[in-house]
Parts: C-alpha cells; structure tokens; sequence
C-alpha cells in the first residue's frame, strides 16, 4: 500500500504535468462537470420541490457548495487518493489492498462482499451516468427550439448508438481532444456563472455554512429528502480515484482546484442567482443562463461534454470488468487491445454492448433527465460509504493513524455518505431500485464465478495425478518427437489434463515438456524480474509460472520471448512450440460443494468464457486442445 504519488507520474516526470493535468480535465471530470445540466433543476424542481425563495436558495448553495468541499475536495482528493494500490486507484483496486492488509481475518469475507457491492454499485452508475447526461443536453431542445421536443429522445438513442459504435475503434485518437473541449466546456461553465452572479450578489453569503444548517432545520424531512438531488453535483467524485492510475495524484488535484472546481462553484452559484431574479427559470435553469441566441450552441457544447462524460465511464467499465476478471471474479471474455503503446485503452466487446442495450432501454423506459435522476444517486453514495469503509481500513493497518483520528475522520465520512444514502432511499419505488438490482446482480455474478473457480480448481487438485508421481511413472519406451509442449494448467499442483489426454490418445511426448501456470497477483503490475518461477524436473519437464499484475495484459508469448534462457531454464524458440489447452466441460452433480443453482450457474458461465487461446494471445497455429469433462 502506497501512500505517495502514482508511480505513473513519477515515470512521466515533472515536465508532462501541465499536459496530464489537460487530459485529465478531460477525462476524469466529465461526469461530475456535467452535473450543473441537472442538479439545481433537481433540488428545486423534484417531487419534494422546495419554495424558489431567498432563505431555500440559500440554503440549498451552501449545502452544494460544502458538499462538493467536503466529499470532493476534501474526502477524495485529499484523502482517498492517498491510498492508492501501488499507483492505481478503484474499488476493486482498493479492495485488492485490504485484502491484502486483513490477511485471512474474519472481517476478510464482510469486507470483500462490501467491496464487491460496491464494484457492482459502479456497473449502476455505469449505465445511469451516459443516460442522464446525453439526454439531459439534449432536452436544452426544448429551451432552443420548443417545437423540437418529440426529437429528444430519437436523438439521444442516435447519440448512444453512434458512441457505443465507436468504441472498437479505440479513445487514442478522440482522447487528444477530451481535454480542450472539456476545458472549454468548463470555461461556459465559469463564465455563465459569473455574468448570472451579477444579477443578484447576494447569493455569495450562501459560502456560510449556517445557511446550510438553517435550511435542515427549518425544512425537516423535506429538507433531508432534497439531498437525495443535491448529492447530483457530487456524482463522478469516484471517478478522481479509479482514474488516479491514469494521470496520477498531482494533475488531478491540479485540474480539480485550479479550473473544475471554481468553474463547477461559479455556475451552481450562477443559477442560484438566476432563480431568485426570475423563479420561473426553474424550468431548465441551465439553458435558460444564456441568451437566446446562445441556447443553441450551448445545447451542442453540453451534448459534446455529455458523450466525453459517457466515454470515460465506458471505459471505466471496460477497466473494472478487465480487474474482475482478473482477479478471478468474472469468467474470461475478449479484450481487444486499440493502442499499441497503453496497455489500459481496451475494448470489450461484450460488455460494449450489453451497456448500449441496456442504457437504450433505460432512455426508453425512464423518458427523461427527470425521471432519471430518480434512480441516481444510490449506486454513487453507496459506493462512497464503502470507499470510506475500505479507507478507514487502510488508515489503521497500514498508514498506522491512532485510532481516535481514523474513526473521528471515517465517522465524519460515512455520516455524510449514508445522509445522502438515506436520502436517496426513498426513491427506490421511482427507479432507485435499478442501482440496487444491478449491484445485486453484479455481487452475485461475482461469488458466483468465483466460489465455483474455487470448487472447480479443487476438484482438479483431487483429481489429478502428483506431477512427481507421474514423472515417476513415465515410462522411458514412449516416443519422443523434436520440439517444446507448452501445457496449460489453472493450478500449479497435479499433472495438465491435456497432459495425460495427449499420452493416452497419441502416446507421444514432446522432448521438452513445460507446464505452465498463470497467476494474477493483488497489485495491479508485476515488473518482468518478477514475472517467472521456473524449476526443471526429470525426464526434460519444466515447470513455470506467469505472475501478472490485475491491470496487466497476461500475453503468454510476449512474457517468455521477453525472458532470459536461465530464467526459463531453455531456450525459447517460438516456432518450435505447441501449445496444449485442456477444454474442460463442468458437469454439475448432486453432491457438489456447490447449492445447485450455482453450480448449474457456474456451468453456464463456464460455457460462455473466451477461449484461452484468445485470451492468453497464443498464435492460433500452434494450439491443440484436448477436451474432457469436470464434474462440480
């Protein structure tokens, strides 16, 4: 656990931070600087729509603006961010490291189904996040051009369709342009603002947090319940730490305070101001900060800034699911690398466009920004409070904080998480249960896989013959013909499948024997001096293993050309080599370790994992596989 600047900006050095700091302005804070399409509007305008008045403007600021200090630039930026997993960020990569921390206690198993929930929890977000944002810029239609409504929602699937369509192409092109559009997006944002604050001053006292205190107090339930919109302008927060990885600590803290949060202050404070000179502005207080003749170009600008928004989160997606899977907690699917140079730019499609699918029937089935916004928020403050959880873990096992500090500072934390969680509650009925069921979903795909994995990689240890024992017994009259057999095992105990299948059917060996295991560690990189074991046994066999980071691509033929003969203990020649793989069929039976309906569950997924040869990017030549069945 690392409590110091992503090693990523370290290695980019001092100079690209003016250039980091661009590209993450584009990257990590679309989400959160799309929030002023819809948030005030929210607060103001929901079914628990406060009086547009001088004291509930004022209050409803305050609680804006000490939220997005607290949660944002104080919790995340200042805090969460120290505890990065060896320079990258994310709740599966902050799960990694508590796992880690806990060893084999008994929190371990609470704590990573928190952590897994809240993995699942960002799968939510994933889908709501591109959804509320496209279509909330394009309902700026109706401020432009009211006679345009009926085209909202075409248009919005237009956008969806054509940005998920993108995606095999890869982010390293359009990437160049994230950051300039965003930061120009920003500057709207800063300038709308100011030219609105003009109209009615006053609204700076909103900077006193009695404001905030006042508006609880006086409003009650009602009050408690507008968080459930206010906690709008704090979504994407998460996003400063999955991306942490990507651009480092520094040009996010950079972007963040110098440019995304004055821009981000200015406009909420801007519409607050709009609203106390003209109430009925209510409508679309965003579009309507503007003159006429700029509603249009806006509408534009916000649908750019929405789809860039919406990219990031996609590729989080796709980042996410490539940890998980990773990690052991999802079956293999295809990963398409689009960059020759980062590793991190990867297409999935699978998930790509499972998400289109089901953000189109989320624009369908929710019809507007409004109904939307009923189902946002649960997933992002779940998802906070377990952050929180895991942190406060991180503070006392590994940076060593007296206790009194770590539990006054994570009580600080979840007493704010769980207010906004609270207060999203009551949504549930008018959409907040999509989140939910998502993450539910989600955390039992997770345990699923994972606790079937498990049974599975047993069974095989059970199974399968000792590898000393069967050298023992090889026999020396069987034929041996030129080359090297690379077999492919899950485990590092017991003699391949394929191993015994190719002895029985063609009683043929190769003179060079090599069984080879692929393990994931819970770091995201494994340096190449770490990358092999390798021990040599009788009779021209060898045993290696492949260690990975979970952000790694495990590319079996570049790790071995990258390794040294004393590593692997042989020389490797690509065009002698034949890969074997063991295509295992799970069979469920009655006395399995499993409840029924998982094992059955693990089968089918089993049954719809990607090829190892894809995965592990072997040379489609030079596999054979050879089939057999594993009862579960």
């Amino acid at each position: 656990m690392s409590i110091s600047t992503s090693g990523l900006e370290t290695a980019k050095g001092v100079g690209r931070i003016p250039g980091l700091t661009l590209a993450a302005l584009g990257v990590v804070f679309g989400d959160i600087g799309t929030s002023p399409l819809y948030a005030i509007k929210e607060t103001f305008g929901s079914q628990h729509a406060l009086p547009i008045d001088k004291p509930h403007v004022l209050g409803a600021l305050s609680l804006v603006f000490w939220s997005i200090m607290c949660v944002v630039s104080f919790k995340y930026v200042l805090v969460v961010m120290r505890a990065d997993n060896r320079g990258e960020g994310g709740s599966l990569a902050l799960l990694a490291s508590v796992m880690r921390l806990l060893g084999d206690s008994g929190k371990g198993a609470v704590v990573v189904a928190l952590g897994l929930f809240a993995a699942g929890l960002f799968y939510g977000d994933s889908l709501i996040t591109p959804a509320i944002s496209i279509l909330s810029a394009i309902e700026g239609l109706d401020v432009a051009k009211p006679g345009f409504s009926h085209y909202i929602l075409p248009l919005t699937l237009l956008i969806l369709t054509g940005l998920f369509a993108i995606q095999r192409y890869g982010t390293a092109t359009v990437g160049t342009l994230f950051g300039p559009i965003v930061a120009i997006w920003f500057a709207t944002l800063a300038f709308s603002g100011i030219k609105n604050i003009g109209l009615n001053p006053g609204v700076l006292f909103a900077l006193s947090p009695h404001h905030a205190l006042l508006f609880l107090l006086n409003n009650g339930l009602n009050g408690f319940l507008s968080l459930g919109a206010i906690v709008l302008v704090v979504t994407g927060a998460e996003a400063l730490y999955a991306d942490m990885g990507h651009f480092g600590r520094l040009p996010i803290a950079l972007a963040w305070y110098g440019f995304a949060l004055p821009s981000l202050l200015l406009n909420y404070f801007g519409q607050g101001a709009l609203l106390l000179t003209h109430p009925e502005a209510i409508e679309n207080p965003f579009f309507l900060m503007v003159p006429d003749w700029a509603t249009l170009p806006l509408v534009i600008l916000a649908a750019m800034a929405t789809v860039i928004a919406s990219q990031a989160t996609i590729s989080g997606a796709f980042s996410i699911t490539r940890q998980a899977i990773q990690l052991g907690y999802l079956p293999r699917l295809r990963i398409i690398h689009t960059s020759q140079h980062e590793s991190g730019q990867i297409y999935m499609p699978f998930v790509n466009w499972t998400l289109m699918v089901m953000i189109a029937a989320l624009v369908i089935g929710f019809g507007s920004s409004s109904r939307l916004a009923a189902a946002y928020g649960i997933a992002v403050t779940g998802t906070m409070a377990v952050t929180a959880i895991l942190v406060g873990i991180v503070m006392l096992k590994a940076w060593k904080w007296r206790k009194r500090y770590a539990y006054s500072l994570i009580g600080l934390f979840l007493v704010i998480d769980l207010g906004f969680f609270l207060a999203n509650i009551v949504k549930i009925e008018q959409g907040g249960w999509f989140p939910l069921a998502v993450g539910l979903g989600c955390f039992v795909l997770f345990t699923t896989w994972k606790r079937g994995r498990d049974v599975h990689l047993s069974r095989i240890q059970t199974d399968a013959m000792p590898i000393e024992g069967f050298l023992e017994h090889l026999s020396e009259k069987l034929a041996r013909v030129p080359g090297t057999a690379i077999f492919l095992h899950g485990s590092e105990q017991g003699a391949p499948l394929a191993l015994m299948h190719n002895i029985k059917h063609n009683k043929v060996l190769h003179e060079r024997v090599v069984v080879l295991t692929v393990k994931t560690a819970d770091v995201p990189v494994v340096s190449q001096e770490q990358r092999i074991e390798a021990r040599a046994l009788d009779h021209g066999f060898h045993q290696i293993t492949l260690n990975f980071g979970f952000m790694q691509d495990p590319d079996i033929p570049k790790a071995l050309a990258l390794a040294r003969g004393d590593q692997l203990g042989f020389f490797y020649e690509p065009l002698s080599i034949s890969y074997f793989l063991s295509r295992e069929t799970i069979v469920p039976q009655g006395k399995s370790d499993l409840p029924p309906w998982q094992a059955y569950a693990y089968a089918s997924l089993s049954r719809m994992a990607a090829s190892a040869m894809d995965f592990f990017h072997l040379p489609v030549n030079r596999v054979v596989e050879l089939g057999g069945q594993v009862e579960i």
